[in-house]
């Protein structure tokens, strides 16, 4: 269901300083006193800086005061950091040193696209999630525009490669997050839980990835959580969904820092405003909150603890398809707890730990009814909890190479009540993985590994093996191809109802070629999966399921060619069939399309200190169930093609001492009809198309923070 983002949003816009200024000027070589252009020069605490012209030098203003650290970065470089006394920071003299590891190494990146600020050669940054038009700051929304993913609009998921979101699997710092998504009500997608800033780096591998993850057959999304921050902050929001406050404090001694944010919605007002397609009950409403600790060790460790929790209910009434002239009611209530503690040491002599522990909760209150007909009103009570623990140590192997082994422990305990009905489970579910990255040459790099897995509900065990190669062509280009064995278990709805079942397995076939420069990006890849032992519905729960899915993909980024403009282009072809559920035989799915494009634009506009962006989006009509038809045109009905275009426009200013920015986005500003299929009644007299709740959805808000300045990250700095 819809829900609040401001405090998301907070820290992507954030304005031009305008207090008195002082100048730092200088220029950057390299050892061989070569100048350097291209290079990032800033003010740690601060994004006051500017990019090295091509003989090196540099200038830029800042009203910062003091004796500051001034940081020098270049793709291919190590990073520089130099303590300067900001009014005498004129003629400064950097010299970057050159490093083999990010300049003439091969990283593996065969079906994996990073979103991070740790690495140089990344797609997509974190700051690109949130400032993508039309993603409303939401992880999984804004990676649909990345090729492999599809555009599904009527399910929570990410749908990559012909999976379903089910088996697209979510992890923080490790371990596997259970309900990743809000609890939304059917035909209509929820949004993600977690903030994309809450992660110094997202990877989203839409196939082949690594033995240190598990149950899930199509694709991973591992998102690693932040470490210290830069300087203490404050933050506040104001917007047409809800207040939001935030606050991040680091100690004097710049060792631990502690965090909450807290954001209450309540949409009542805004559909007063906006009709929906179903009138609502209760609107939706809710609160978030999440908290913070983390600690460094003296042996350059780190010690991490977070919490997450929300609350939210809605309720809306619409008419039956099933029974004319009658209104049908779906009201939901929904409590959620995460927790997440990791820890990372130096072991020495080469050897790293890393230890994890999580826990999360999950619990429904579903009412429905039809309005004044028989039979009473149906309720359900559900409830997931899972227990997991994780170890892993590393150790290097020479200087780039690198052994991993580790083990992990999850205890799930599922408890459901339909009406008198209950069902429940509880599972122990282990799994152990040993995986090596090696560097034959600089040029040229193998991961290999092995997972393996058992399940105490199944009574069933497995063993993955995954093997993925990568060689440089030059410093800017490399192929990759992967090969993996991947399984997972059923969906709870169905170990409820049976625990004969087996694991489902996907084989995965990856080609890729990639071409990463400063500010171009260009990936081309190619795939063939093949699942086997799908759940079937018919005539009796079993795994006798089948399918394949088969495509080609295209990708091309572009920061430098236009003045102050950042795009990207994503191109998918997908052709892909299964016969699972209730499927009478392989057919294309009606959650996958044989085609979706998106284009990604980004303008600022420094004289007037805005940024607009757009996202346009588009897919190739899905099939859909029409009952009316006979058997051997099943699936054979599609939807329209799927067009929809979204803005989001940002003015940058200062109130006071607050840097503060007012955002205005849209989604589907055009009002172009999205048809994600059609729902029949019994009968097969009577159909609903299903869509969006409104044709558009938008967001008006003013944010403020005080003690950091992130404008020059608005500047889009690479």
């Amino acid at each position: 269901m819809l829900r609040s983002f401001p405090i998301l949003i907070l820290f992507t816009f954030i304005p031009l300083l305008m207090q008195a200024q002082s100048t730092v000027s200088g220029k950057v070589t390299n050892a061989k006193k070569k100048p350097l252009p291209g290079v990032n020069i800033a003010i740690a605490g601060t994004y006051d800086g500017a990019t090295t012209a091509a003989d090196g030098s540099f200038s830029f203003t800042t009203s910062a005061k003091g004796e500051r650290v001034v940081t020098a970065s270049l793709a291919g470089y190590a990073p520089l950091e130099i303590k300067t006394d900001l009014a005498a920071a004129q003629g400064l003299n950097l010299v970057l040193k050159e490093t083999v590891n990010e300049l003439k190494m091969v990283t593996i990146s065969a079906g994996s696209f990073e979103a991070s600020d740790e690495k140089k050669n990344t797609v997509l940054k974190p700051l690109d999630i949130v400032t993508t038009a039309g993603a409303n700051a939401d992880i999984v929304s804004a990676l649909k525009t990345l090729p492999g993913a599809q555009q599904v609009g009527e399910k929570e998921g990410l749908f990559v490669r012909g999976g379903t979101g089910y088996e697209t699997q979510t992890f923080i710092d490790g371990m596997l997050v259970r309900n990743p998504f809000s609890s939304g009500m059917p035909d209509y997608a929820a949004r993600g839980r977690f903030s994309p800033f809450l992660f110094k780096g997202t990877t989203f591998s839409s196939g082949g990835y690594s033995a240190q993850y598990g149950q899930g057959l199509s694709s991973a999304l591992v998102l690693e959580s932040t470490d210290l921050p830069d300087r203490s902050s404050y933050s506040l929001g104001l917007g047409t969904v809800g207040p939001s406050v935030g606050v991040d404090m680091l100690s004097k001694n710049k060792k631990q820092a502690y965090g909450f944010e807290v954001d209450y919605f309540n949409l009542a007002p805004y559909f007063a405003l906006v009709k929906q397609k179903q009138k609502p009950t209760i609107a939706p409403q809710g609160a978030n909150a999440s908290a913070n600790y983390r600690l460094k060790t003296s042996r350059n460790g780190m010690l991490k603890i977070f919490v997450n929790s929300s609350w939210s209910k809605f309720g809306f009434r619409g008419e039956s398809l099933e029974y004319p002239g009658f209104n049908e009611e779906f009201e939901l209530e929904n409590k959620y707890l995460y927790t997440n503690i990791s820890y990372k040491e130096s072991l020495g002599k080469g050897w790293k730990l890393n230890l994890g522990t999580s826990f999360s909760t999950n619990q429904d209150r579903i009412y429905m009814d039809t309005v004044g007909k028989s039979p009473s009103p149906s309720r359900v009570n559900a409830r997931q909890d899972l227990t997991q623990f994780r170890v892993m140590v590393t150790r290097m192997l020479g200087r780039f190479s690198m052994l991993r082994l580790g083990t992990e422990y999850q205890y799930a305990d599922e408890r459901n009540k339909f009406n008198s009905f209950r069902g429940s489970y509880v599972d122990s579910y282990s799994g152990s993985f040993a995986e090596a990255d090696i560097y034959f040459t600089p040029r040229f790099v193998g991961r290999l590994g092995t997972r393996y897995e058992y399940t105490s509900l199944l009574k069933a065990a497995n063993i993955a093996p995954r093997a993925s190669l990568a060689y440089k062509l030059d410093d800017k280009s490399q192929v990759a191809f992967a090969y993996g064995e991947f399984y997972q278990k059923p969906e709870q709805q169905y170990l409820r109802m049976s625990h004969n079942l087996g694991f489902m397995r996907a084989t995965h076939y990856i080609a890729s070629y990639q071409r990463l420069s400063e500010f171009y990006t260009l990936r081309g890849e190619v795939f063939y999966k093949k699942y086997h032992d799908l759940v079937k519905t018919v005539p009796h729960l079993n795994n006798n399921g089948t399918g394949y899915a088969k495509g080609a993909e295209l990708f091309w980024r572009d920061r430098k060619s236009i003045k102050n403009v950042d795009y990207w282009l994503s191109y998918s072809f997908l052709d892909t069939k299964r016969d699972y559920l209730n499927y009478p035989y392989e057919v294309q799915p009606d959650f996958a399309a044989q085609h979706t494009a998106t284009l990604v634009y980004k303008h600022y506009i420094p004289s007037i200190q805005l940024n607009v962006g757009a996202t346009y989006s588009f897919a190739t009509g899905r099939p859909y169930y029409n009952p009316n038809r006979p058997e051997s045109e099943f699936m054979k009905d599609r939807t329209r093609n799927l067009n929809t275009l979204s803005l989001n426009v940002n003015y940058l200013t200062s109130i006071g001492k607050a840097f503060t920015v007012f955002v205005f986005t849209m989604s589907n500003v055009l009002g172009n009809d999205q048809e994600y299929g059609f729902r029949y009644s019994s009968d097969k007299l009577r159909r609903n198309m299903v869509g969006p709740m409104a044709p558009r959805f938008f967001f008006v808000g003013m944010f403020m923070s005080f003690g950091i300045d992130r404008r020059q990250e608005v500047i889009d700095r690479q």
